[in-house]
This record gives C-alpha cells, structure tokens and sequence, in this order.
C-alpha cells in the first residue's frame, strides 16, 4: 500500500516521504495511529502545501539531534543488577533499564529509539548502547554494568578512602598547628632574651 507518512516513523521515514508498505502494517498500525495517510492526489495536495513547513520542522530536528548527540556521547550510564558470584548476570539489560537510567539525568529518550544487544550483555563490566536520533545519525552511550556485590564492594572502599583523608587532613592541621604554636614560643623567649640597648650619657653643655 502507497502512503505518506504523517510523522517520522523508526526505521521507515520522515514527515512527508512517500513509501510503501504491506497492507496489514499500514491498516493495523501507521493509519489509524495517524502516522500517515493514504497516498492520493488530495492528500499529495495537502503534503506538497506543507513542504516549506515539513523543511522547517526537518531542520529543527537535526539542530536537535546534533545537541542530543553531544550530550549522549558524553553520557555514562550505570546500572547495577544481580549476578552470581563469577559476574553472570541472572537477568538481562533490557531498553526500559537504560530509558529509565538517563531519564534519572534528565535526559528523555523513546525506548523504540534505545537499541540494546541484550545476547551480548551477559556480565557485570562496560558495553556501549546505541541510542538511534534523527535521520542516520547515532549516539553510543557508555554503559556500566555491575552487581550488587560490586556496589557493595565501591561503596566500602570510597568510605575507607574518604576516613583516611580526612584523618590524614586532621594529622596535618594538628602537626601545623603545633609548628606554629612552637615558632610563636620561640619568638617571644628570643624577644626576653634580646639585650636593651642602653641609652648614651647626654653631652655637658658649657
């Protein structure tokens, strides 16, 4: 079946493109959902009336896509899952996860748009997902992916590592005040010590 898409449909096409489809797609899904129209003179009418404003709309999107793609190449995502003990993971990754993960940073991403090699996310490390934008263009977005037992495991040591800073900012405060405090001591029995000049006997006037 001809039709013109009425939206930017995954995988298919832009606002405004004429494509063809099977049948039951176009009457199950992209015409009663209202992504896109049957393809006939009116409504070819209608679309090239609309060209100027779909180019318009078209070039938004990109100017989007490109600052949507900066900030998620900049993007490290972390989710913590249960694994065994070997760092097999019992469940899987799944888009939802990862839609939820950047939502929690503010970023709002359609899940369609989240593609995730679930059969190949098999153990806790790092993996990149790919998050498709607008037209051709992509983003890979770092995702770390760790146990419970490994959070645990951070989590402890960040603490060890914080405690021993700050007692070790505390020894130097202590050791600095104590230097200053031996130096002031030393300055005022160097003052006690010091001789007084005694004052030359004043000339006898004839």
């Amino acid at each position: 079946m001809k039709i013109i898409l009425n939206q930017d449909v995954v995988n298919l096409g832009e606002e405004g493109d004429v494509v063809v489809v099977k049948d039951g797609y176009a009457r199950n899904y992209l015409l009663p959902t209202g992504a896109a129209v049957l393809y006939n003179k009116t409504n070819a009418a209608i679309f090239a009336s609309r060209a100027a404003q779909i180019e318009k709309r078209k070039a938004e999107k990109r100017a989007q896509s490109a600052s949507m793609k900066e900030k998620l190449d900049a993007t490290v995502l972390n989710l913590v899952v249960p694994a065994g003990e070997s760092g097999k993971l019992f469940g899987s990754v799944t888009s939802v996860m990862v839609q939820d993960a950047l939502a929690k940073q503010g970023i709002e991403v359609e899940r369609k748009k989240i593609e995730v090699a679930t059969h190949a996310i098999k153990m806790v490390g790092t993996y990149s997902v790919i998050v498709h934008l607008y037209e051709n263009e992509f983003s890979h977005v770092k995702l770390i992916v760790e146990s419970e037992e490994m959070v645990r495991e951070r989590k402890a040591a960040e603490a060890r590592a914080e405690e021993e800073a700050r007692a070790k900012a505390e020894a130097e405060a202590a050791a600095a005040a104590a230097a200053a405090q031996e130096e002031s001591v030393a300055q005022e029995v160097a003052s006690e010590e010091m001789p007084v000049a005694e004052e030359a006997p004043a000339e006898e006037s004839n």
